[in-house]
């Protein structure tokens, strides 16, 4: 029970997502790069203390940094004097420890200061996204590759601590140190050191930036490259009984190695223009300390400048251009990070095609009565699936939908579900239209046994407790019982323990399916839909089951979808369904008396059983 306690616990409420519009306009890489850090800042604002904080550290660091190659200009001058004061360069050496010392103090508390704002705000977002994701339509999770998605959000999340990590704590101290570097140069010394260092700095930035956005479009392009390479791994292997029953492994390789080729050349050309960056950036530094070293040699020759203002120039140009040359290393990963920030961000804002409306409250559910309206429905425009359907399952009752595949019967679930809306008429239950009531509470009143039972990688207790993950021990058992599996999980070596695997693969087909029964029945829900609920069984279980459901859908309304007609014969109302317009309509013994559709598939089905009897 300890997973489910765990998924039952309160989590801190997470950040509210921002209101955002949609533009049919790309946006262009600044606007991007803006937009990305702003959609960060409420969350690193949330902190507002820790981050002014560390602010004012980083600033006292820099300050310290600054001032140290100050200081041992003064010990240099001191002992130069012939008559040197031996107090006064000790007391100037042990300033000058100390200031080396708060230097990198300071510079470390502001790391351990801020740190909980960026784990926090790394919480946040990945909480922020996991929930939208989850809020999304049932047709973007089919349209998605889920390894690309989760690549993304991966990506996405560490970027959040690379771009905050350099881009506050690196590139602005860096400039700010370069800035105050050339004020102290243009004051204690003349105008020209500080116009090479500004000089230099200016056409270091300018190359950095320049060529490092011509080679953004070659890291955007491998960063899409290895999402759709992840994620055609990852389909193939959830694939993975498929690519054997055909034998495709070679294709599927091959099909990999295809993403993996077209990656490679991109990444080669993102080399190549890196390289080309680095040499740029090296070239911009030799000349520069070139000619502070050259200005200030020749200060010391003519008498003007002296031996400490050589060293101090010299512990100037280390200290600042030390960090300068990672300044491209710096400015590559944060546009990096601002690329993964924003393909995260752009999951964050997909539009949700079923929401709440702004006045959707909870189901007040009396009976538990549904009721279509001239319900009509499609997917996509193009291909409509239910033509101005009308039908009504009254509380308590039991309503079954028949007919071929492709008839329309399961996508009277999703509607149901709202999964997706319909695109006229309406749904009700107990005369409140399901687009004016939460989802929360629709999906709270509804319990689902799919066709395709999907399992958590996790055990048979957590899967049944799913359903209703504050149930008691005796509860999930109870569950268990009720749908013929109790007797399978205790003769298990691990028993509850037991593992199911990704997707649950390590039972068979009609093992996954009782354990979606028991965690329906755990949920016990209102209402209750079957959809193929037994198709995956033996006739015996499925004998056994289908008398458990019936006696469970008794006190429940209920809408059994099927495509065996023998597992809806005690249904109060049978929907014969064709080409997603119901055709017939009747109990059991009023269909077959009629001889049309639903005595024709009834008399081929029995004729297929005795068949194979």
């Amino acid at each position: 029970m300890k997973a489910i306690k765990l998924a039952n616990q309160d989590p801190e409420e997470p950040m509210p997502i921002p209101e955002h519009s949609h533009s049919s306009t790309t946006p262009q890489p600044g606007q991007t790069d803006l937009r990305s850090i702003g959609r960060l800042f409420p969350y690193l604002w949330e902190f507002r203390g820790r981050v002014l904080l560390a602010l004012v550290l980083l600033i006292g660091a820099k300050l310290a940094s600054v001032t140290v190659p100050l200081v041992l200009k003064e010990i240099i001058d001191a002992l130069d004097k012939s008559h040197a004061d031996l107090i006064l360069p000790l007391t100037l050496i042990i300033a000058y420890g100390l200031l080396r010392f708060a230097s990198t103090t300071f510079a470390d508390l502001r790391d351990v200061v801020f740190g909980k704002v960026t784990q926090r705000a790394m919480r946040r977002v990945g909480m922020a996204v996991f929930q939208h994701l989850h809020a999304l339509s049932l047709r973007f999770h089919l349209e998605r590759q889920t390894g690309s998605i989760t690549r993304d959000i991966e990506r996405g999340t560490k970027a959040i601590s690379s771009l905050v990590g350099f881009l506050l704590f690196r590139i602005t101290p860096t400039v700010l140190e370069i800035l105050m570097v050339s004020v102290i140069l243009f004051v204690k010394l003349d105008w020209v050191f500080g116009l090479i260092t500004l000089v230099t700095l200016a056409a270091y930035i300018g190359f950095t930036v320049t060529i490092t956005d011509w080679r953004t479009q070659f890291v955007r392009r491998a960063n899409t490259l290895d999402s759709e390479a992840y994620g055609r791994a990852i389909d193939s292997l959830l694939n993975y009984e498929t690519v054997k029953y055909f034998g495709n492994e070679r294709y599927e390789a091959a099909r990999y190695d295809t993403s993996l080729a077209d990656w490679e050349e991109v990444a080669l050309q993102s080399q190549r223009s890196l390289g080309l960056l680095n040499a740029a950036q090296a070239g911009t530094i030799a000349i520069g300390v070139t000619l502070m070293v050259i200005r200030a040699a020749n200060g010391v020759v003519e008498g003007t400048l002296t031996l400490g203002d050589l060293v101090m120039v010299n512990a100037f140009l280390l200290q600042m251009f030390q960090p300068l040359s990672f300044l491209g290393v710096m400015y590559r990963q944060i546009k990096q990070s601002m690329t993964d920030v924003e393909r995260m961000f752009t999951l964050l804002h997909s539009p949700k095609e079923v929401e709440d409306a702004p006045d959707a409250r909870p189901l007040a559910v009396a009976g538990g009565e549904v009721k279509f309206e001239h319900v009509s429905f499609a997917y996509n425009a193009d291909r409509p699936i239910l033509h101005d359907l009308s039908f009504t399952i009254p509380a308590g009752k039991t309503v079954a939908a028949v007919g071929a595949s492709g008839a329309g019967k399961s996508t009277l679930a999703r509607l149901l579900f709202r999964f997706y809306d319909v695109n006229q008429g309406g749904i009700r239950i107990d005369g409140q239209d399901i687009r004016h009531i939460s989802q929360d509470s629709l999906r709270a009143a509804i319990g689902v046994v799919p066709q395709d039972t999907v399992l958590f990688n996790d055990s048979i207790y957590y899967n049944i407790a799913y359903g209703r993950p504050d149930a008691t021990r005796d509860e999930v058992i109870a569950a268990a019982r009720a749908a013929h599996i109790l007797n399978f999980i205790e003769i298990l070596p691990q028993g509850w323990d037991t593992v199911v695997g990704e997707r649950g693969l390590k039972l068979s087909g009609g093992e996954k399916q009782r354990v979606a029964i028991a965690r329906t029945l755990l949920k016990n829900p209102v209402i209750l839909i079957l959809d193929e609920a037994t198709s995956a069984l033996d006739t015996k279980t499925e004998k056994a089951i289908q008398a458990e459901l019936l006696e469970i859908a008794r006190s429940r309304t209920s809408l059994i979808i099927a495509h065996r007609l023998s597992t809806v014969v005690e249904a109060d109302e049978i929907l014969v369904m064709d080409a997603g317009r119901i055709v017939e309509r009747g109990r059991h013994p009023e269909l077959l008396a009629k001889d049309g559709l639903y005595a024709h598939m009834w008399a081929l089905q029995q004729q297929a059983e005795e068949e194979t009897a």
